[in-house]
C-alpha cells in the first residue's frame, strides 16, 4: 500500500525524523492559507500523487508570493501528470502539499528497502540525491552505498556513521545524520514498511539535515497489525477494479492485455499468463480466487474481469485441490445468470470434483469452450480473441 508524501512525513515525525514543514491543500484558497501559516519568503507547491518524477512532469512549483501560490494551485489541481511511474494515462492531481522553502546546501539520497536476493533490509545512500537518482544507479553504481542490516541487531550505530562518512557528510554533522538514519530505520520497522525512501534529504545552509521528500510503501500482508494505516489509503490513486477485488478477498492486478484470467493459486496464475504469452496472447489481469472461493466469490471475480472494457475473452483455469471444481462451475453458472457474458469463455477444470463440475457446465446450456489442458486453453482463447 502506498501513501502520499505529506502522509509519509506525518508518520516520520512520530519517529523523530526531521522533515520540512507543510500543509495539505485541496483548493487554491486553502493553499494560500497554508502559505500564510508557513510565512516563508519561498513556498513550494507540490502535487500529491502516488508516483515519482513529479518535478520533471511539472508537478512541483516554486512560488515567491501568495499570488503565485494561488496561480500554481489553480494550475496543478485537476491536472493529469504523466511521469515514468504513472504510465501514459497519468494521474490526476487532487491534493497539494504546500511547503516551506529551504536554503539547500547539498542534496542526498537515503532509502531502506528489502533486498530479496539476500532476505535482508538494506540501507542505501548516495550523495547524488535528487530527481536523477535512477540514472545515477544505472550509470554510476559505485556512487550508491549499501549497508546490509542484521535483523536481530537492527541498524547499528557504526553502520549509520559509516554511511554518513561515505556520503561525505561534514565531520561535525555525522552524528546528527546517523541519528536521522537510525530514526528512519525505526519508522521502517515500526510500520512494517517495504520501502522508506528520502529523495532528497538535504543539508541546509543553517546546518540542519531534513527530509525534503518522503516515500513510504507498506507490506500489505502486515496491515492487520496497523489498522491506523488504513485511514491513510487514497482509493482515488488505486485501480477501482483492484479496490473492488480487495472487498471480496480476491487477488487482482490489472494488466494491459485483452484476455481475462481467472485462476486459483498464484503459481498457476503466473503459469497461465506465461502460457498465454507463449501463444502470442496478452493477459488483461492476474486474478487468483484462492483456495476457499465460493460461488458468489467466483461471480464477483467475473464481474471484476468484465468491468475491464479491454477484455475480449476469458480463460478460467482451475486445478481443484482445496478449491473444488464444482464450486467454480456453480460460480460460472451464477455469473452467467447475473451478468451477460458476451465474450468467448474457455474453461479448463482439473482435480477435485472435476466430473461433477464438467457435468454442471454441460447441463447449464452455456456457450463454453471446454478444454483439458492449460496449453489447449491458452491456444483456444488466443485464437478466439483474434
Amino acid at each position: 500500500m502506498n501513501i502520499h508524501e505529506y502522509q509519509s512525513k506525518q508518520l516520520l515525525r512520530e519517529y523523530g525524523v526531521a522533515v520540512s514543514n507543510g500543509y495539505v491543500a485541496y483548493a487554491p484558497e486553502t493553499a494560500v492559507d497554508a502559505a500564510k501559516r508557513l510565512g516563508t519568503d519561498v513556498t513550494v507547491v507540490k502535487s500529491q500523487i502516488h508516483a515519482g518524477g513529479r518535478g520533471k512532469a511539472g508537478g512541483i512549483k516554486i512560488a515567491k508570493s501568495l499570488d503565485e501560490v494561488r496561480t500554481y494551485a489553480e494550475e496543478l489541481l485537476g491536472k493529469v501528470l504523466v511521469t515514468p511511474q504513472t504510465g501514459p494515462e497519468g494521474k490526476e492531481v487532487k491534493r497539494l502539499l504546500i511547503e516551506e522553502g529551504l536554503d539547500i546546501e547539498k542534496e542526498y539520497y537515503l532509502g531502506f528497502v528489502l533486498d530479496r536476493s539476500i532476505d535482508r533490509v538494506t540501507l542505501m545512500g548516495s550523495e547524488e540525491g535528487g530527481m536523477d537518482i535512477e540514472e545515477v544507479a544505472a550509470s554510476n553504481p559505485e556512487k550508491i552505498f549499501k549497508e546490509v542490516i542484521d535483523p536481530v541487531i537492527g541498524l547499528a550505530g557504526y553502520q549509520a556513521r559509516r554511511m554518513a562518512f561515505n556520503l561525505n557528510i561534514p565531520a561535525d554533522k555525522v552524528n546528527m545524520v546517523a541519528k536521522f538514519m537510525m530514526n528512519l530505520y525505526e519508522a521502517y520497522i515500526g510500520k512494517d514498511a517495504s520501502i522508506v525512501e528520502i529523495n532528497p534529504a538535504v543539508m541546509t545552509t543553517d546546518g540542519r539535515f531534513v527530509a525534503l521528500d518522503a516515500k513510504i510503501n507498506f507490506d500489505e500482508n502486515a496491515l492487520y497489525r496497523h489498522p491506523e494505516l488504513e485511514e491513510l489509503r487514497d482509493l482515488d490513486e488505486e485501480d477501482p477494479k483492484e479496490v473492488e477485488a480487495g472487498k471480496h478477498d480476491l487477488s487482482y492486478i490489472a494488466l494491459d492485455g485483452n484476455i481475462g484470467c481467472m485462476v486459483n493459486g498464484a503459481g498457476l496464475a503466473m503459469a497461465t499468463m506465461d502460457t498465454i504469452h507463449y501463444y502470442d496472447g496478452k493477459p488483461a489481469n492476474f486474478l487468483d480466487v484462492g483456495g476457499s472461493a465460493t460461488a458468489q466469490k467466483v461471480t464477483e471475480a467475473f464481474k471484476i474481469i468484465l468491468s475491464d472494457e479491454n477484455v475480449k475473452g476469458i480463460f478460467v483455469n482451475i486445478f481443484g485441490g482445496i478449491m473444488k471444481c464444482d464450486i467454480i462451475a456453480e460460480g460460472i453458472i451464477q455469473a452467467a445468470n447475473e451478468i451477460d457474458i458476451q465474450v468467448p469463455l474457455v474453461v479448463r477444470l482439473e482435480g477435485t470434483n472435476v466430473e461433477r463440475g464438467k457435468q454442471l457446465l454441460n447441463d447449464s446450456g452455456l456457450d463454453i469452450i471446454a478444454v483439458d489442458t492449460m496449453a489447449e486453453g491458452a491456444q483456444k482463447i488466443v485464437k478466439h480473441v483474434g
